[in-house]
């Protein structure tokens, strides 16, 4: 790294007691990004400083970590095709800063290949989300998690992946990822209070048997309750229960951009209900970037 000794330099000045000399230094530290950060922990760890530096030093990190992850979000915003796993995983790198992405995709992986294993070309839809079901739920055992519905864990697509709990959101973007890669066209609806999923109908076999179908779908699959699959009369009577008028958005699928921001609207509200202010702060400000586009 060729910026490794003027690093250095910067982080052994952190203990300066002028605020406004520690206060350029701290600028200059957070311009060079996550490459700063185990020039830090190093120092923090294996240097005999005051109080004054380690605190610096402690409250230094974060900042440059969360500085990083909102360059990184506006970055994939911008993006014209956006990945939606890389933006579930930059959210999760919030909350976990040294998160292991690689052996994430390797579990999605490993968890897509004992589904792919089961299926073939001659099953129909309803029978590929059948043999889904009963790999996903059953085998690796997802389950939605009712008992603590608004944990900020369940909304964390590693920590989805290590308790295999989830809300139905997180469930559902977990689901559509394997389903995709499977060539299964299977997306992310953005219905109120309960995000859902949905089977598109890319042979038009719906047209045959139905005399509209305006949302062009086969069915609809609820991650959430173990894949249950269901019809659109079942979104009319939801909607009809909360008072809402019909909406095409409410049965179509949605944009990996508004699947993110509900999902960081859901970790505003879960650390709302914990009182953990800095962390709505936090998350509101990295909500607020998406402001142009949703």
């Amino acid at each position: 790294m060729e910026n490794k000794s003027d690093i250095k330099a910067l982080v052994q000045l952190c203990d300066d007691p002028d605020e406004n000399i520690y206060n350029q230094i701290k600028h200059e530290l957070i311009s060079y990004g996550k490459d700063a950060i185990p020039f830090l922990e190093e120092s923090w760890i294996h240097n005999d400083y005051d109080l004054l530096f380690q605190s610096r030093i402690e409250k230094l990190i974060p900042e440059i970590q969360y500085n990083s992850i909102k360059n990184d979000l506006k970055t994939w915003i911008n993006k014209p095709n956006k990945s939606l796993l890389e933006g579930a995983l930059l959210i999760a790198s919030y909350q976990y800063p040294n998160i292991n992405k690689e052996k994430i995709r390797s579990e999605i992986k490993y968890i897509r290949d004992s589904i792919w294993l089961e299926l073939n070309d001659r099953q129909t839809a309803f029978e590929k989300v059948t043999i889904f079901n009963k790999i996903f739920y059953g085998q690796h055992k997802f389950i939605g998690d009712k008992k603590n519905y608004n944990s900020p864990m369940n909304s964390y697509l590693n920590t989805v992946i290590e308790t295999r709990k989830g809300n139905p959101l997180s469930l559902s973007i977990l689901y559509s990822l394997i389903a995709q890669s499977l060539k299964m066209p299977i997306f992310g609806v953005n219905l109120p209070n309960h995000f859902i999923l949905t089977y598109i109908d890319e042979n038009k076999i719906n047209n045959l048997i139905k005399k509209n179908n305006n949302h062009g779908t086969l069915f609809y699959i609820n991650a959430f309750s173990k894949g249950t699959i269901f019809e659109e009369m079942e979104i009319d009577s939801f909607l009809k229960k909360i008072n809402l008028p019909y909406s095409r958005e409410y049965y179509e699928p949605c944009s990996n951009s508004t699947i993110i921001y509900r999902m960081l609207s859901n970790l505003i509200n879960s650390h709302k209900k914990n009182n953990q202010k800095k962390r709505v702060r936090d998350l509101t400000e990295l909500k607020n970037l998406f402001n142009r586009i949703i």
